[in-house]
């Protein structure tokens, strides 16, 4: 099922040129925060990054022709203190156990190394948006620290969109003093009016291509209303130099 939805995915971002774009503007972010050496792509899903930064290994939780590996995020199959990054997409928000994964990042990243995380943001704009008209839970009222017992019926396509918001704003500092070594460097809200205009994978794009520019310029116009606005968030952790 995941598989069948991940091709689903790619077939939609092969014919919707608006939507290629606007991931590709969060991809060059990403670039831009990559330290040197082997970055791990966690989700790799329909293989949309690869084709931005060609030396990731593309992993997820099946395998398809276009991903180098199958990685469980909560068990990766890679050597303690050996990468570099790891990148998740729309990923975090999936987990059912999202702190036994930022354990797992602990163990496989070198020193310095970081976690790239692009999620989405729950603002007073987006939250409508994402509770009646998005197919994923958006839960508010979540507990993140609580501990759960594994649930023998979690699907990758569970997820709760709140997560994020939940841990890095709501929770930061309980974030902070259970992960020391997991520096918050960065949390940047973005995404305000082109990325839900695309339409994403689910829906038909309102927007025209020719007016992606002038309306990526509005955005960065408006940034100091992102608390307001955004549809999305950008952060970045950096394990501490041992």
């Amino acid at each position: 099922m995941w598989g069948t939805l991940l091709e689903r995915h790619r077939t939609i971002w092969e014919r919707k040129p608006v939507l290629r774009a606007v991931y590709g503007s969060w991809y060059e972010k990403i670039r831009g925060v990559l330290k040197s050496g082997k970055t791990l792509e966690i989700g790799g899903g329909s293989g949309n990054l690869k084709e931005h930064l060609p030396g990731i290994i593309a992993s997820d939780i099946v395998p398809l022709p276009w991903l180098d590996l199958v990685s469980d995020a909560l068990a990766l199959p890679v050597k303690d203190e050996s990468m570099s990054n790891l990148v998740l997409f729309d990923v975090l928000h999936h987990l059912e156990d999202p702190f036994q994964f930022f354990d797992e990042a602990l163990r496989v990243l070198r020193s310095e190394g970081r976690v790239v995380l692009m999620e989405p943001y729950v603002s007073p704009l987006s939250y409508p948006i994402y509770r009646f008209l998005h197919q994923e839970a958006l839960d508010m009222r979540h507990e993140p620290f609580e501990i759960r017992k594994p649930s023998s019926n979690h699907s990758t396509s569970d997820a709760n969109q709140a997560l994020p918001t939940l841990i890095f704003f709501r929770h930061k500092r309980r974030f902070e003093t259970r992960y020391p070594a997991l520096k918050v460097i960065r949390r940047n809200r973005i995404g305000f009016f082109a990325y839900p205009l695309s339409g994403g994978f689910d829906h038909p794009s309102l927007l025209p291509l020719w007016a992606l520019r002038p309306l990526f310029l509005i955005e960065r116009l408006l940034g100091f209303l992102a608390p307001i606005l955004a549809f999305r968030l950008f952060v970045i952790l950096e394990k501490e130099s041992a």
